[in-house]
């Protein structure tokens, strides 16, 4: 694999695409591991006219009675089948200017609960310890490349549900004259799409632009009613979509 790597490494770092800026692109921020899925293939596409050399990092998300969010590092040397973790198979990817890699990202572990990762993928300035497979010089004709110009290195944060396995969706709507509340609970996240909030003549020009809501498990979100607004949305379990209007 590393002489591979190595092989497509100075084909791309004797390419003229080295005078210039990588730009990658991840496609969704969202991706969903549906029960019984255990991977996903995310492709990385960079736009730019430098090579991309990306680098994969995985945290688990996990939340706690507060509702607050922490991150845990994954150790990809610790997984060894027996544990719960989201890996990526490549973690290093060679993205050619104008071109495009992929890598899957693998579950393994326990199911019974939703799980939650965020995946970050990082262009870097590779190094020897990078696992790129590069020489020293090879690495700093790169970097050499790239300085000449402007460098300005993005790099994307994918959140990635595993769902569990015996998935239950119980999305409850509670109206009152102030409010609606919008309760998830079930034990797997609900999306709440295509929510706006529109005059009461509920013509498009009078709506604000769309939102996406991820309503996890056993959290609610509240919609406020005020005078002469309306809110639409759809509720998205699963493959079923039911849409929602509340009037004042």
């Amino acid at each position: 694999m590393k002489r591979l790597l190595l092989l497509a490494a100075s084909a791309v770092l004797a390419a003229p695409s080295l005078a210039g800026t990588p730009s990658i692109n991840v496609g969704a921020m969202y991706e969903y591991a549906a029960p019984g899925q255990g991977a996903l293939l995310k492709r990385v596409r960079n736009t730019g006219n430098a090579t991309a050399f990306v680098r994969v990092e995985i945290a688990e998300v996990r939340y706690g009675p507060d509702g607050k969010a922490t991150e845990v590092p994954v150790d990809t040397a610790r997984v060894d089948g027996q544990g719960n973790a989201l890996i990526a198979s490549p973690s290093r990817l060679i993205v050619p200017a104008q071109g495009q890699q992929a890598t899957r990202l693998l579950f393994q572990g326990d199911r019974s609960a939703e799980r939650y990762y965020r995946v970050r993928f990082v262009p870097v300035m590779p190094k020897r310890e990078d696992e790129f497979a590069l020489t020293d010089a090879e690495a700093d004709d790169y970097r050499k490349g790239l300085l000449a110009g402007v460098n300005v290195l993005t790099g994307y944060g994918v959140f990635v549900i595993v769902h569990p396995d015996g998935t239950t969706y119980d999305t409850r709507v509670d109206a009152s004259d102030a409010q609606t509340v919008v309760r998830n609970a079930g034990n797997t996240t609900v999306v709440l799409d295509d929510v706006r909030q529109c005059g009461i003549d509920g013509k498009a020009e009078s709506c604000s632009p769309p939102r996406r809501i991820h309503l996890l498990p056993q959290r609610v979100e509240t919609f406020s009613h005020g005078p002469g607004q309306t809110h639409r949305f759809e509720i998205v379990e699963g493959d079923a979509r039911k849409r929602v209007l509340l009037n004042p």
